[in-house]
């Protein structure tokens, strides 16, 4: 859910070339006693105040009710927390703190594909060895990737993004659509829809990067490949056959008029979900909770919504992808970093925040305690109209996901992406030359930094 959030949030300005000058062992880890390390201002009221307090930024709806839910039941630590912003926000000001070394909290919110930004400039510490081994059963191989640089642990994973496709039941009935399970049968479908006169099959919008890659991946696509013990060395791979062939693939739907060129997340496309200008939304499993609190699925498009699995390339090797997710991680300024640990490991994983997380749409969770538990497995979900969306389709793709190699500058990554798939849409250029044109600008971005591209 979080990854849509930072799309409405100004995104942090990283200087990746000062954070290669951070890998230096010279490099001081600051003072830890002041800024975000200062327990005297709270949100929360600690009330068990004999016990070591750890500070904590985060900006979940429901953090208040996660925070309490800990401190009440904690006998060993308890949880100062601040919201100092969403997304970019929280990021601006955690950069000034590392700039500065000092100012940090000692656990903070970050979204996976953040991590490495961070563990780069080392601001982040590896959690392996403060009680990893304790909680690694309760999230899946995927999920430990997506927070993990090289063989570390930079986080604990919280919420996630499988991917999946919404589409509108009255649409699909109008047109004698059944849900297509291949991205070729998705093609079709939308060009008989087109034929009869009917509304565009999707959207292939310039504003969600991170979507885009994602199903780039799924084709078969390694965008980066990185590893600490070598951290002036990047592996940059973003016009292989694979990249190319998504980026035409969308490219030909949005230029043949099968698939919209709106972004995002505006007002105007909500209001074409609302008003049936689409019949699919490929988006992750925080959707529902985003398209519910923008007034989707209310009032004349009540029960219209259903979700299928994400359509495959080849359908018998599926491949799982993700679109977003949070984790809780130690900064290096962490006063007690053991202790700081199992405030990351204890937020958000006990069955009363977990509960309210996913029954009120603000996370779809990724400790197997949730995943696995009746109660969310065959939930009838309000807005797609009481379909078990989990046990068919999201439980499903968050079991098979693998996870993912992030870059240490991904939101340069994404702005360049963004800019390539203007142009897609625009005609200017196709798919394979746009992926070309990537290549190029980001190994380029890499190589001022002082990266070495392989």
């Amino acid at each position: 859910m979080s990854m849509k959030r930072t799309l409405f949030a100004a995104a942090a300005v990283l200087t990746v070339a000062s954070a290669l000058a951070a890998c230096s062992p010279d490099q001081g880890q600051g003072t830890a006693n002041a800024g975000g390390n200062n327990a005297s201002s709270c949100t929360n009221t600690i009330t068990k105040k004999e016990l070591p307090v750890v500070t904590m930024w985060g900006w979940y709806p429901n953090m208040q009710l996660v925070v309490d839910n800990f401190n009440k039941q904690n006998s060993e630590v308890q949880v100062c927390w601040t919201n100092v912003g969403q997304g970019g926000d929280e990021y601006q000001k955690f950069q000034t703190a590392i700039s500065a070394g000092t100012g940090a909290p000692d656990v903070i919110m970050v979204e996976m594909d953040r991590i490495p930004t961070f563990q780069i400039q080392n601001a982040l510490v590896d959690i392996k060895k403060y009680g990893f081994d304790g909680v690694k059963a309760n999230y899946s191989e995927g999920a430990w990737k997506d927070v993990s640089v090289g063989n570390a642990v930079y986080g604990v994973p919280v919420d996630g993004g499988p991917l999946a496709m919404i589409y509108r039941k009255d649409i699909f009935d109008k047109y004698k659509i059944t849900p297509p399970k291949t991205w070729a049968e998705y093609e079709q479908a939308a060009q008989k829809v087109k034929d009869a006169g009917g509304p565009q099959f999707g959207d292939f919008g310039a504003n969600v990067s991170a979507l885009t890659m994602a199903l780039q991946i799924q084709k078969g696509a390694a965008p980066f490949t990185y590893d600490p013990a070598q951290p002036k060395s990047i592996g940059i791979k973003l016009n292989d056959q694979a990249s190319k062939d998504v980026l035409d693939y969308w490219g030909r739907l949005a230029q043949k008029g099968l698939v919209g060129k709106q972004d995002q997340f505006t007002p105007e496309y909500i209001s074409g979900v609302i008003n049936g200008k689409y019949a699919t939304y490929i988006s992750a499993a925080w959707a529902p909770g985003y398209l519910t609190g923008a007034g989707v699925g209310k009032g004349k498009d009540t029960g219209k919504f259903a979700v299928a699995p994400l359509p495959q390339w080849d359908p018998s090797n599926p491949v799982q992808v993700n679109w977003g997710g949070s984790a809780f991680s130690v900064t290096s300024q962490a006063k007690n970093p053991e202790l700081a640990a199992k405030v990351a490991f204890g937020l958000y994983a006990d069955d009363a925040s977990l509960t309210d997380g996913w029954t009120n749409q603000i996370i779809f969770p990724l400790n197997l305690k949730a995943l696995k538990s009746p109660e969310f497995v065959d939930l009838k979900v309000a807005f797609f109209d009481g379909q078990q969306a989990n046990k068919e389709v999201y439980v499903p793709a968050a079991n098979g996901y693998k996870g993912v190699t992030y870059s240490p500058f991904g939101q340069y990554y994404f702005d360049a992406m963004t800019k390539q798939v203007s142009a897609i849409t625009e005609g200017s250029v196709t798919g394979s030359q746009a992926a070309d044109k990537l290549q190029e600008d980001v190994a380029a971005y890499a190589k001022e930094q002082g990266f070495t591209v392989q």
